[in-house]
C-alpha cells in the first residue's frame, strides 16, 4: 500500500500540491486526471520518491518512503516521467535491459533476459530492438521507454502521459496490456497513470483522482466519481460520459 499523509511541495514558495491525503492499497488502473499544471506530474513524483515533500509523508507498506535506500526504492516502484532522454548511444534493447537493473546490478540472469524479450514482444518492438533509440519516431521512443517501466518488474507502475506521442491503435495495445497486468494474477501490478484523453480514462481506469490548482478534487471508483458534472466544473468547459458501442467515453455536453 501507498499511502500519502498531508502531503505538500512548494517550488520557489509556490504551492504545487497542498495537504493531499491519499492511499493506494488496491490493484487495477488509478487514473490521474485534471487541467494542465493541476500538480498530477509532481504527486507522481512523490510518490516514486525522487520529490521530497515541502511537507507531510508518503509511505510504502507502512514504510516512510524518504527512508528506502535508491536501490529498494527502484524495485518496488518504477516511474515513467514526462519527456524521458536519452543522449547515449543506446539500442531498444539496450534501453529495455535498463529496467532490469535494480534486479542484477550488472550481471543479468536468464530470467532477466526472459523479461527483457518479454518486453520488446509485449510492445510491438521486436523488429525495433536493434535501431538506435535516437533513429526512432516519437510513438516508437515513447513504446520503449513504457517497455523500459513495464521491464522493471515492480508492484507498482507510475505512469506520467505515456500515451502523448501514441498512435489509436498502440494506444489500445497499451491500455489493454495495462489493463491485463492490473487483474489479479501471479504479476500482478497496480498502475497509476496521468491521462489527458479522458476517454481513455473513462474505458480503463478503476479508480479516479481529479486535481485542481493542487488540490484533491475527488477520489473514487470511476462509476462513482466520473460523471458529466465532475468533469464539466473540473476542467470548465460542459462535458459528458456516454456509452458507445457498449464502452463508455468521454463527448462534449
Amino acid at each position: 500500500m501507498i499511502t500519502l499523509e498531508n502531503v505538500s511541495v512548494e517550488k520557489d514558495r509556490t504551492p504545487i500540491l497542498t495537504d493531499i491525503s491519499l492511499s493506494f492499497g488496491e490493484a487495477g488502473i488509478t487514473a490521474l486526471i485534471g487541467p494542465n499544471g493541476a500538480g498530477k506530474s509532481t504527486l507522481l513524483h512523490s510518490m516514486s520518491g525522487l520529490l521530497t515533500p515541502t511537507s507531510g509523508r508518503v509511505k510504502i507498506d507502512g514504510h516512510d518512503l524518504a527512508s528506502l535506500r535508491a536501490p529498494d526504492r527502484a524495485r518496488l516502484i518504477s516511474l515513467l516521467a514526462q519527456d524521458e532522454r536519452v543522449t547515449a548511444r543506446l539500442t531498444i534493447e539496450d534501453l529495455v535491459s535498463f529496467g532490469r537493473w535494480p534486479h542484477h546490478h550488472g550481471r543479468p540472469t536468464a530470467h532477466d533476459h526472459e523479461v527483457i524479450a518479454e518486453a520488446l514482444e509485449t510492445f510491438d518492438l521486436i523488429s525495433l530492438k536493434s535501431r538506435l533509440i535516437a533513429s526512432l519516431s516519437g510513438g516508437q521512443r515513447q513504446r520503449a521507454f513504457i517497455a523500459m517501466a513495464w521491464a522493471q518488474e515492480t508492484p507498482w507502475l507510475l505512469l506520467d502521459e505515456p500515451l502523448s506521442a501514441l498512435d489509436p491503435r498502440h494506444t489500445r495495445d497499451i491500455m489493454d496490456r495495462l489493463h491485463t497486468l492490473s487483474r489479479p494474477g501471479p504479476n500482478q501490478r497496480s498502475v497509476i497513470i496521468v491521462l489527458h484523453d479522458l476517454g481513455v480514462a473513462a474505458r480503463y481506469a478503476d479508480r479516479i483522482i481529479a486535481l485542481r490548482d493542487g488540490q484533491l478534487v475527488t477520489t473514487g471508483p470511476k462509476w462513482l466519481s466520473m460523471t458529466g458534472t465532475m468533469l464539466s466544473d473540473l476542467f470548465g468547459t460542459g462535458l459528458s460520459v456516454a456509452e458507445i458501442d457498449g464502452k463508455q467515453t468521454v463527448v462534449p455536453a
